[in-house]
C-alpha cells in the first residue's frame, strides 16, 4: 500500500512537477495585496486629457470579469497539453506581473477619476460597484489586466498545439476580440488612464523578445530553409 502511494506520487510530480512555476502567482497576490493596504495616499495620479474623453461604460465589466476565465483557462489549457507553451505563457505573465510590482513599490500611482456608481442601476452597475469596494484607485500603471490579456492571445495565436484544431482561425479571432475588449474595459469602467494600457503593451511588446525571442528566431530559419528547399 504505502509502495503504491509513493509511486502514485513519483508520477504525479513527474507528470505535473511544473505547476510549481504557479507558485509566482501567490508571491504576485500577497505583494498586491500588501500595496493596496499601504499605498492609500501621496500617490502620483496618473491622468491625461483622453481619460476625460472616454465616457464610463458599465457594460464593460462583462469583458473586464471575463478577463479571469481568460488567462486562467490558456493556463490550464497550456498545462495539460504542452509543457513548453505553459512555461512560455507563465514567464511571460509573471515576469511582466512582477515588473509591475515593482514600479508599483517604487513610484506609488493611482487616478482620480471614477466615478459615482448606482448599484441599485442594473446588474453591470451592481457589479461595477462592488468592484470598487474591493478594488482600489492605486497600484494602477501598468495595467496587469492589459498586460495578461496580450499575453495569453500571444500564446494562443502562436500555439502549435492549438493549430492542430480545425476552428483555429476562429479561436484566434475570438481571442483577439476578447483582448482588445478587456483592454477597452479598463479605461471604459475607468479602472485604468490610457497610460496604464500603453505601458502595459510595451512591456508586453519587450517582454516578447525576451521570452519567445529564442523560438521565434528558430521558426523563422526553419521558415527560410523550407522556403529554400
Amino acid at each position: 500500500m504505502k509502495r503504491s502511494l509513493k509511486q502514485t506520487l513519483k508520477r504525479s510530480l513527474q507528470r505535473y512537477g511544473h505547476a510549481w512555476i504557479l507558485s509566482f502567482g501567490l508571491l504576485y497576490l500577497g505583494w498586491f495585496a500588501y500595496l493596496e493596504r499601504t499605498v492609500t495616499r501621496r500617490y502620483h495620479v496618473i491622468h491625461v486629457a483622453w481619460d476625460d474623453q472616454i465616457p464610463f461604460n458599465e457594460y464593460f465589466i462583462i469583458p473586464y470579469l471575463l478577463w479571469f476565465a481568460y488567462v486562467s483557462a490558456a493556463v490550464v489549457y497550456f498545462f495539460f497539453t504542452s509543457k513548453t507553451e505553459y512555461y512560455q505563457l507563465c514567464s511571460y505573465l509573471f515576469s511582466g506581473m512582477i515588473i509591475s510590482m515593482i514600479v508599483c513599490t517604487f513610484f506609488h500611482n493611482g487616478t482620480d477619476f471614477r466615478p459615482a456608481v448606482d448599484p441599485d442601476k442594473n446588474i453591470c452597475s451592481w457589479l461595477v460597484a462592488g468592484l470598487y469596494r474591493t478594488d482600489t484607485c492605486t497600484n494602477v500603471f501598468p495595467s496587469v489586466h492589459v498586460y495578461n490579456s496580450i499575453c495569453t492571445h500571444v500564446a494562443i495565436r502562436r500555439s502549435s498545439v492549438l493549430r492542430r484544431f480545425k476552428g483555429f482561425k476562429w479561436l484566434q479571432i475570438g481571442s483577439f476580440v476578447l483582448m482588445v475588449l478587456i483592454c477597452l474595459s479598463t479605461v471604459f469602467l475607468k479602472q485604468h488612464s490610457v497610460i496604464d494600457g500603453v505601458g502595459a503593451a510595451v512591456m508586453a511588446y519587450a517582454l516578447y523578445y525576451v521570452v519567445y525571442g529564442t523560438s521565434t528566431a528558430r521558426e523563422a530559419r526553419t521558415a527560410r530553409r523550407k522556403a529554400l528547399g
